[in-house]
């Protein structure tokens, strides 16, 4: 006699048991996400610092030049992450190659049967208005060190100028209102009221790209408790 066994497979009851794992594993899924939404909030958002700051910067299509801006921080949106809101100018002179690209163009557009005339822009600058709203992510270092990164969006208001550009469409053409991508990484050092920082910002745009390298004095004042780095210990 010989002994078996044997197994039926019945598709209708496994599908439930197959959809009750799938939703299982979902679950907690949605329960993370849900927990990081409710992370967020303006509870907190509220002016509590103010910082002004200076560096060089480079870029293409520019000399290097010295760049200023001022920045509010707005407080923690969520925890470790706060927003900060700011402006900066810089008025730089266009590189020579920069230059040299530009005359190029224009000649290929002249018309000259002689072949003899020449383009000459002379000196150019371009200077450039900036305002950002960043989400930076602080990690507290120790006692009065912050460390911090951050992405951010931003607006640039330029306008080119030259005696030999005033007034014509080659001005025109370098007077722009256009969007920006930055990255930001640095520190803060000090206490409480008073903060030294010092950090690296990348910018990304059309037209011209720029790394700065900056320096500054940051002031928190009274009623804005211990700042953003201290409270997202």
């Amino acid at each position: 006699m010989n002994g078996s066994i044997s197994i039926r497979w019945r598709p209708g009851r496994l599908a439930p048991g197959v959809a009750a794992a799938l939703l299982a594993g979902a679950a907690p899924a949605r329960l993370a996400a849900q927990t990081l939404l409710e992370q967020f909030t303006s509870e907190h958002l509220r002016p509590s610092a103010l910082q002004v700051d200076v560096g060089p910067l480079g870029g293409n299509n520019i000399r290097g030049t010295l760049v200023g801006g001022v920045r509010l921080d707005y407080g923690l949106v969520a925890p470790h992450a706060r927003v900060l809101l700011g402006v900066s100018y810089f008025k730089a002179d266009f590189s020579a190659a920069a230059r040299r690209r530009f005359e190029q163009r224009l000649r290929s557009v002249v018309i000259d049967p002689s072949g003899d005339d020449t383009v000459r822009l002379g000196r150019i600058t371009w200077s450039d208005v900036t305002g950002d709203l960043d989400v930076q992510y602080v990690l507290p270092q120790g006692r009065g060190v912050t460390a911090y990164m951050g992405v951010g969006l931003g607006v640039h208001v330029r306008n080119g100028s030259g005696a030999a550009i005033n007034g014509t469409f080659v001005e025109d053409a370098l007077d722009e209102i256009t969007a920006g991508l930055n990255g930001t990484l640095g520190a803060e050092f000090g206490g409480r009221r008073w903060r030294v920082t010092l950090d690296a910002r990348g910018v990304v745009s059309s037209g011209l790209s720029t790394l700065s390298l900056r320096t500054g004095v940051m002031y928190r004042w009274a009623g804005a408790g211990a700042g953003a780095g201290d409270r997202a210990r």
